[in-house]
């Protein structure tokens, strides 16, 4: 364990270290220069700072103050010769753990130092094991996701490879747009639910070969409010993600779509950008009741409909490095005789 000792005596500097020394797996860190100490610190995640109240240049409680904008949790043990109570509170305010008075006492700095290194081994120990529980539950959320994913789809024969193609898309935007990385992914592991809500609708309009009365497309707009409930009604954040996707692709950045006539930026991004992905892909896959349409005729569409249908931002990064959505098409391939491995 790392113990950073900050003082600018070189002598206060070797008796601690001498004193951290005999603890048991520790590893003195020492600097009498209080930036160079601090600029370590943010760099190398020590786990206890000993550091002097009184420096040139950088107080002892202005170095812990910065310490705790990158490491709120590490103990910051301070040493003082000054008494009065109102700085030591001051202190306590800003981060410090504890004090010790100088001269040190060298039986309490080493019962005080092995007791903080504990609470700190004992809170990253905390940290990883929530850090690892968080990880299974969002690795049995996405799991789930694929699965609900999946049983769409066997309602639904035709879409295929529909659903991979089209969460693939949705990240290739979300990546020209700038989102962060862990936004992509998130976006790539919840597009898939975007037509969840479709195990709700009747077979005989889910899989009708011709086109749809006004009363039968009443209901299956419904999809999207059934998807929007199912997916909801858990806890997971990467459910309700999906599940927003799922409540608002079909909304159109005019305000014409559904289910609740949403308009611009009213339209939450996810479902702007899915919006985008869906279209292409169900115009370019070939249906029962029609032919795929063809690559050059479906980017048209969408250019024709930036501003009304889609959001003009989702359609420019649809189209940059478009030989990423040719690629995307061409590795997911509507196959039923084949068995598909999970690409996330």
């Amino acid at each position: 364990m790392k113990v950073v000792i900050i003082d600018d005596l070189q002598m206060n500097v070797v008796l601690i270290k001498a004193l951290v020394k005999k603890l048991p797996d520790a590893e003195p860190v020492c600097f009498t220069d209080p930036n160079a100490a601090l600029d370590w610190c943010l760099a190398n995640d020590p786990d206890l700072v000993v550091v002097d109240y009184m420096m040139p240049g950088l107080s002892g409680t202005e170095l812990t103050q910065r310490f705790r904008t990158r490491y709120p949790d590490t103990p910051v043990l301070m040493v003082t010769a000054n008494h009065e109570m109102e700085l030591r509170h001051q202190a306590l305010e800003i981060g410090v753990t504890d004090f010790l008075n100088k001269p040190i006492n060298n039986t309490e700095f080493l019962a005080r130092a092995k007791n903080m290194l504990a609470l700190n081994k004992s809170h990253k120990h905390l940290a990883d094991e929530v850090r690892k529980a968080t990880a299974k539950l969002v690795e049995q959320a996405r799991e789930t996701i694929f699965c609900l994913a999946k049983a769409a789809e066997y309602r639904d024969p035709e879409t295929g490879a529909h659903i991979l193609r089209m969460a693939h898309y949705s990240k290739h935007i979300a990546r020209v747009l700038g989102l962060p990385p862990e936004q992509q992914d998130l976006l790539l592991q919840a597009a898939p639910m975007h037509d969840i809500g479709k195990v709700g609708t009747p077979d005989m309009i889910l899989l009708k070969p011709g086109r749809l009365t006004p009363e039968e497309f009443a209901i299956m707009k419904l999809h999207a409010v059934i998807g929007y409930e199912v997916l909801n009604a858990n806890s997971s954040p990467l459910l309700k993600v999906a599940a927003e996707i799922a409540h608002n692709h079909h909304e159109k950045f005019d305000g014409s779509g559904y289910p609740c006539g949403l308009k611009g930026e009213a339209i939450p991004l996810f479902g702007r950008i899915v919006a985008v992905a869906d279209v292409f892909d169900a115009l370019t896959s070939e249906r029962p009741y029609k032919k795929a349409w063809s690559i050059e005729d479906a980017c048209k569409l969408l250019k024709e409909g930036s501003g009304s249908h889609f959001d003009p931002a989702c359609v420019a990064a649809f189209f940059t490095d478009f030989d990423e959505i040719l690629t995307i098409k061409n590795q997911f391939v509507d196959d039923k005789n084949e068995q598909r491995d999970d690409p996330f």
